[in-house]
């Protein structure tokens, strides 16, 4: 089974600060990893080398078996499907939910004078009903509620049929029912063996959905721990990673996280 990332003592440094350190990481294809640390942890410069959006300063960096540095990224990038907010605030907000899907056929924001097929036009429907977002089929991206946009980001995502896909937060500014929702999505999407090997960032364990196999665990630029979830996220070691004693839970396919205050005995 062929690796789909697989970093060798990686690290970023820009003025003169380190941003990542050392990472050693290997993703395989039928692996679903979740990106876990606290601000300022790295996950969104590691994301964005796993995106082929920037080269490591040191190490190497394989992904989907091309080397940066030694591949066209323009190549390398179609097969990578991504959804974050820097993406969604390039949408034209006036641009209809079947276009901002299927314009991934071509990687452009904002239709304009391309020639898409049927099977394109199949692909988009079929997504937008996996992803139960039909309904909004001639709705404007600017006119959708915080959980559809989301919903759509993703859509677009897997719409060229991508070997990685990169989820840069995706419940972030949802409210609770709008992050309960595309959790059920997202594990919907982590269970199916047909979809891709997937990465999923986020600093919130209540986000993470079933499914998810594996665990990155990162502080300060270098990794804590990196394995079977059930491995990583331990008291311990998310303890380390955030400063803060905490404790997880693990129900019905489900994380939480709280800290753990030792209150002080109060004496006359």
């Amino acid at each position: 089974m062929a690796s789909v990332v697989d970093l060798s003592g990686v690290g970023v440094e820009r003025g003169g600060a380190k941003l990542l350190d050392d990472i050693n990481w290997v993703v395989e294809e039928d692996e679903r990893w979740v990106l876990v640390g606290p601000n300022g942890a790295g996950k969104t410069t590691l994301l964005q080398i796993l995106a082929a959006q920037m080269h490591p300063t040191s190490g190497t960096a394989t992904i989907l078996e091309e080397m940066l540095g030694a591949v066209d990224v323009f190549e390398l990038r179609p097969r990578i499907g991504v959804t974050s907010a820097a993406i969604a605030d390039r949408i034209p907000k006036q641009e209809l939910v079947r276009d901002v899907v299927v314009s991934a056929s071509y990687a452009v924001m904002g239709r304009w004078r391309e020639d898409y097929d049927d099977m394109d036009h199949e692909r988009a429907v079929e997504l937008m009903s996996q992803l139960e977002i039909d309904r909004l089929a001639d709705r404007t991206f600017g006119t959708l509620s915080e959980g559809e946009r989301k919903r759509v980001q993703i859509a677009r995502a897997l719409m060229t049929d991508p070997e990685l896909l990169l989820l840069d937060e995706p419940a972030a500014g949802l409210d609770l029912a709008g992050r309960e929702a595309l959790v059920r999505t997202l594990g919907d999407l982590c269970s199916d063996p047909m979809a891709p090997a997937s990465v999923m960032v986020t600093h919130h364990v209540e986000e993470i959905p079933e499914g998810i196999t594996n665990a990155l665990l990162i502080k300060s630029g270098r990794v804590v721990a990196s394995g079977p979830i059930q491995d990583v996220l331990t008291d311990e070691l998310m303890s380390e990673a955030f400063d803060v004693p905490l404790r997880l839970t693990h129900e019905d396919g489900r994380w939480s996280a709280r800290a753990v205050w030792h209150r002080r005995a109060l004496h006359d």
